[in-house]
């Protein structure tokens, strides 16, 4: 590649969406990181792409909307490409009602879903009655049912986008010179190293705990949210398990007793589980923004540079949208970025 538009600095989630959003542009792309493609928590093992609750309608949650719309045209052309099978599926996801009070509200929240969501998605009180056993267990007898929620395999998925990108030219290689414009997607590493340049706390990392069993869910299973955990059937015959958050940490990749207690958990609030192998056992940190949003747009004061940096919980069900915001700013000048999602919103 003899010239280069757009540099890119990192290898997560959003590095290689912003750099397929710009190379899909017609941009010549370079993707540089050191520890190679999905090192850090994009590498992970969970991949719930699940929606905030349809009510108090607020920028993020209708730029997440849009980007859990824009996610089965966009995982579809990435894996086309490269031809690899980023496990991408809209599955939906079942959640238990514990007592009438959150049936109430559940039943409330169907009439929002239909005019936040219109006929995209639904969000709807079932019956726990599911004959396949991929149900948890709900004292009311009662589940949510959204059909908006999907999954994805998040190491193929930054496998299919780093051979895409390949496919179509890019570069990817582990360090470089900057040229063209610059977009620094970092991670949590990165966003210690902007504290520092800004002189105040813009964002840090919390660790998270995942398992990996080996399980065949029944064919389009959905996912489950019970007990605070995401039980994510994956199109390989495992089934994820997450995740702790912990802000204290001193190993960022080590697993102990609390990745355990996930496995527990999880049999608890599916039965199905019970004596299902651990394939492996994972941890690592997500770069979380102060203001726990994405931290997308100029850097301050050093022009041709920007930042697409704080994924956190929700960086996969994001990146389409993100992907796309970024490369019509730094291609275009084109800045339609949430307020509350500008650099400056954590500064």
């Amino acid at each position: 590649m003899a010239t280069v538009d757009v540099t890119i600095r990192g290898a997560g989630i959003f590095g290689l969406s912003v750099a397929w959003a710009c190379l899909t542009r017609g941009a010549r792309v370079r993707v540089i990181d050191p520890h190679g493609v999905g090192a850090g928590s994009s590498g992970g093992i969970v991949g719930a792409l699940a929606p905030h609750v349809p009510e108090n309608w607020n920028a993020k949650k209708a730029f997440q909307f849009k980007s859990l719309v824009a996610a089965e045209g966009f995982w579809r052309a990435v894996d086309t490409t490269s031809g690899i099978g980023s496990g991408y599926a809209r599955t939906g996801r079942l959640q238990p009602l514990a007592d009438d009070a959150a049936v109430a509200l559940a039943r409330a929240r169907e009439g929002t879903a239909k005019t936040l969501w219109g006929d995209t998605a639904t969000w709807r009180v079932v019956t726990a009655d599911r004959r396949d056993g991929w149900a948890p267990p709900s004292a009311t007898g009662l589940l949510i049912h959204d059909t908006l929620t999907a999954r994805i395999h998040p190491r193929r998925a930054c496998e299919s986008l780093a051979s895409a990108l390949r496919a179509r030219g890019a570069q990817i290689a582990p360090d470089g010179p900057d040229a063209g414009a610059v977009v620094w997607a970092t991670g949590w590493q990165g966003l210690r190293e902007l504290s520092d340049v800004f002189g105040k706390n813009v964002g840090t990392g919390v660790k998270g705990q995942a398992v990996l069993l080996r399980h065949h869910a029944p064919p389009g299973a959905p996912q489950l949210f019970a007990d605070t955990l995401h039980i994510v059937p994956h199109d390989d015959g495992t089934v994820a398990i997450g995740s702790t958050s912990e802000r204290d940490f001193d190993d960022p990749s080590a697993t102990d007793a609390q990745a355990d207690a996930l496995t527990e958990r999880a049999i608890a609030a599916l039965p199905i589980l019970h004596g299902a192998e651990v394939i492996t056992r994972w941890a690592g940190v997500r770069p979380r923004a102060r203001s726990r949003a994405p931290m997308l747009g100029p850097w301050p004061d050093r022009p041709g540079h920007f930042i697409a940096n704080g994924g956190f919980k929700i960086g996969f069900g994001m990146a389409p949208e993100v992907a796309r915001v970024m490369a019509a700013l730094v291609l275009e000048g084109t800045d339609d970025i949430p307020p509350e999602f500008r650099v400056t919103a954590n500064l």
